[in-house]
């Protein structure tokens, strides 16, 4: 299969090395940055552009791993052509594509990614889409190449899914930074917050997350949330954020 990836960011480098140890090979890559273009296709053994007018034609498969904003319109300066138009967000609906190309299809794997961290595909739910049940059978090939955990989901459900992790990783990971900012202050390390940060993920594989909540959020312990706004005096924002998820957690606590 001739495939080319169209992005170098940080789930298009994850998935195409786990495609690549797998013996599923990129053809080319295409980056606007040449530096990432380079990058990525040296690791792949690939060939790379930065110009759209260079992405081969003749492909089986065209994946678009891009922010948002850009995937429809790169995807409107590629000529047309008889290959499968793949996209990985969880937020895009497989109906992008359907102004530039008559294949479409959807591949979202559910992780967060970093280019300076592999992980282990294996375990992570891979999200599928297609308008054709043998564009189907093709992307459930590739996501079984790299992963135990393959489903098909449809647009308006894997919307549901996206806005979901979003909860679930970014906002926990923005409240890490803000717990930081905290200690920093008080030149405490963050990493005396690991074992608390992975005992209440480890809970939630055994509990559900209102079961495994824990703090005086739950009863409204005002003794101590008053204590802590009054420390926040000089941070209006970040005292509006913790009364915000003070009373959305004792509210969840008592439905």
């Amino acid at each position: 299969m001739k495939i080319v990836c169209i992005g170098s960011g940080n789930l298009a480098t994850n998935l195409t090395l786990a495609w690549k140890e797998a013996g599923i090979l990129v053809e080319q890559v295409f980056s606007r940055t040449e530096a990432n273009a380079k990058a990525l296709a040296g690791l792949l053994g690939c060939a790379w552009t930065v110009s759209i007018e260079e992405i081969i034609n003749d492909a089986d498969l065209y994946l678009f791993s891009l922010k948002d904003s850009a995937l429809e319109t790169v995807a409107s300066r590629l000529p047309e052509n008889s290959g499968l138009w793949v996209h990985t967000a969880g937020s895009m609906p497989l109906a992008v594509f359907e102004p530039f190309a008559t294949r479409r299809g959807v591949l979202y794997p559910l992780q967060t990614f970093s280019k300076v961290r592999r992980i282990d595909l294996g375990n992570v739910p891979f999200f599928l889409e297609a308008n054709s049940e043998e564009d189907g059978a093709i992307l459930e090939q590739l996501a079984r190449a790299v992963s135990r955990d393959v489903r098909f989901l449809p647009s308006e459900k894997r919307r549901h899914l996206h806005l979901a992790a979003v909860f679930a990783c970014n906002f926990v990971n923005h409240i890490y930074a803000l717990a930081d900012d905290i200690l920093r202050e008080e030149e405490i390390p963050f990493e005396v917050l690991l074992p608390l940060i992975d005992e209440t993920a480890a809970k939630v594989h055994r509990l559900t997350p209102r079961e495994a909540q824990t703090g005086p959020a739950i009863r409204y312990d005002e003794n101590v949330i008053n204590k802590h706004l009054a420390m926040l005096d000089k941070m209006p924002e970040l005292k509006a954020l913790y009364e915000t998820l003070s009373r959305s957690i004792h509210k969840e606590a008592n439905k």
